[in-house]
């Protein structure tokens, strides 16, 4: 009996020591997640990022964006374009500040420019976003905000980079026909871009086209705008950029 007993505590002993205690896992935020967080409820969409932005050195050149509100007329329309238009000219050469290229689209602004520095590139844009809604609420009899959001800016740093940016100015009406199965007339350059004045076409200088506004856009000053892109071949009238630039 007594036998029985030391071997029944022993087993008692061996099964507990056997017996592993549960792990408890502490769960921490795990970083952010794609598609969390709420969701914009702006008729233009999400808007642009409010980090602060990047330095920026002279020698190189930034795509930038402006996107209007939603509600007002095209921009690409006889009552506005002329407006953008003027506008762009005069804000074109400034101090430390320099308009290269430029697309005007029904909601949006496409530029290339040339700054200083960061400082130089805000004071240019804001500029110019300043002069824009001024005269497009003069011309409307409106008041208020015309631009949706603070500007895009990427800074372009390479030759392969600088030359899909260039193509992507002066073809986005290309670019947007695309998007919607529409092709524009072969050799046909959009009259609300630089594209008019622009020397680095890769096909025969297209016949000239009827223009309502004196050349918009100064010479360029960076190396990347000058001769760099070039080292990526030329841009054809007929290309139709792909991806996206801006928000």
């Amino acid at each position: 009996m007594r036998i029985q007993d030391r071997t029944s505590r022993r087993k008692a002993r061996t099964g507990r020591a056997k017996v592993s205690q549960s792990s408890f896992v502490f769960r921490t935020w795990g970083g952010k997640r794609k598609g969390a967080g709420r969701k914009s409820t702006r008729p233009e969409g999400p808007g642009v990022s409010h980090r602060r932005r990047p330095l920026l050195a002279s020698r190189f050149p930034v795509h930038v964006s402006l996107k209007v509100k939603v509600g007002l007329p095209n921009l690409r329309g006889p009552k506005l374009r002329k407006v953008v238009l003027k506008c762009l000219r005069r804000a074109q050469a400034r101090v430390g500040f320099r308009l290269v290229h430029f697309s005007i689209q029904g909601r949006h602004l496409h530029l290339i420019v040339e700054a200083v520095d960061a400082r130089a590139l805000a004071r240019g844009i804001q500029g110019l976003s300043v002069r824009v809604a001024r005269r497009i609420n003069q011309t409307l009899g409106t008041k208020g905000k015309v631009f949706a959001d603070r500007y895009y800016a990427r800074v372009l740093k390479t030759p392969a980079e600088t030359r899909r940016a260039v193509a992507y100015v002066i073809n986005n009406l290309r670019h947007h026909e695309s998007q919607y199965g529409r092709k524009l007339a072969w050799g046909f350059i959009d009259p609300l871009s630089s594209g008019l004045d622009f020397d680095g076409w890769r096909d025969a200088r297209p016949p000239p086209q009827e223009r309502e506004y004196e050349p918009v856009g100064v010479a360029p000053g960076t190396w990347l705008l000058r001769t760099g892109w070039k080292l990526r071949g030329l841009i054809g009238v007929n290309e139709v950029p792909g991806g996206s630039f801006g928000p």
